[in-house]
């Protein structure tokens, strides 16, 4: 281990040289390498963290450098995972990275989260949030998740012996929109995603108070930053949408693809059926028929499979 490249943290007592060896010890793994990511990562990696799994299916667009800056003009076009990883082993060649160019679907999540000491949710997917909480609960495995959109964000530490991200977050707040559609600031997702990473980094040196089972907001519109505990915070009697992945669905599935075909000229899984998310009210299953749903952040589709549930009708969504 070089101990001249962690000099400046080993000095602080909390820290020192076993806290560098529990670092350099501990597997992480980050779902996201776009925005929140590009902040992350680089933190981790710079302090020391031994393994990195680092998760991402999309490749780098134009549209991202603003606030994603762990990549270049020169890597549009690329998958994203691959390139953080490129940077991480450049940053750092103490950190091991794997770099996965794949959806995170259920079954993923939970084989992924099994060989993590923690996880981290840097994915701007509402259906990802959700299994990653799902799998850390059942795992009790830490989950450091985060969301930002406009000015404003909150980070907070779940599972791992703390209530999962459904206690706090049962169902969507209405109005809830994405980056894509109500815009964000890059500086906005950096503070969001160095508080991950300070939190990420609490949570594998043991420190006190713990992280888990606190919530922060910070709002850098009306610069204010508040927080709050949900240690007590139950967990909810009703879990809201199976999330399923592809290779989960069975024959008595229709897939309902919420895009159109100019934001999804290929639809989710092949043959899927394309509904639009006001028209989801009148969909009809038979009894035997279960509605999954698709979106590109499951945002809509947790919300249209809420309705077909409250409808009566069997429905999931497509993780």
């Amino acid at each position: 281990m070089a101990m001249t490249r962690y000099a400046r943290q080993m000095i602080l007592p909390e820290i020192g040289a076993a806290g560098q060896s529990r670092l350099a010890a501990a597997r992480v793994l980050v779902v996201g390498a776009g925005g929140l990511g590009s902040t992350v990562l680089p933190l981790l990696a710079g302090a020391g963290v031994g393994a990195l799994r680092v998760v991402d299916h999309d490749v780098i667009e134009e549209s991202n450098l603003h606030r994603q800056t762990l990549y270049r003009m020169s890597d549009l076009g690329r998958p994203k995972a691959e390139v953080a990883a490129d940077a991480l082993r450049g940053l750092n060649p103490d950190c091991a990275v794997t770099p996965e160019v794949a959806r995170l679907d259920p079954a993923r999540a939970r084989a992924w989260v099994a060989e993590a000491d923690l996880v981290i949710d840097a994915a701007d997917a509402f259906a990802v949030t959700y299994a990653l909480s799902d799998a850390c609960l059942a795992a009790r495995v830490p989950l450091i998740a985060a969301s930002v959109l406009g000015r404003a964000g909150h980070v907070g530490g779940f599972c791992g012996g703390a209530p999962s991200y459904r206690a706090v977050f049962p169902d969507l707040p209405p109005g809830l929109q994405s980056c894509a559609t109500g815009g964000v600031m890059g500086p906005a997702v950096a503070v969001l995603g160095a508080l991950q990473a300070q939190m990420a980094l609490s949570v594998l040196l043991g420190l006190a108070p713990s992280p888990l089972g606190l919530l922060s907001r910070v709002d850098l519109a009306s610069w204010q930053v508040t927080g709050f505990r949900f240690d007590g915070a139950p967990e909810p009697s009703v879990a809201g949408p199976v999330l399923v992945g592809a290779d989960e669905l069975s024959p008595g599935d229709t897939v309902i693809e919420l895009r159109d075909v100019v934001e999804a000229p290929e639809p989710a899984v092949p043959g899927a059926r394309r509904v639009s998310p006001g028209a989801c009210a009148s969909l009809a299953p038979a009894p035997e028929e279960r509605l999954v749903f698709a979106c590109a952040t499951g945002l809509r589709a947790w919300r249209a499979a809420q309705g077909a549930l409250a409808r009566g009708h069997r429905a999931a969504v497509l993780a």
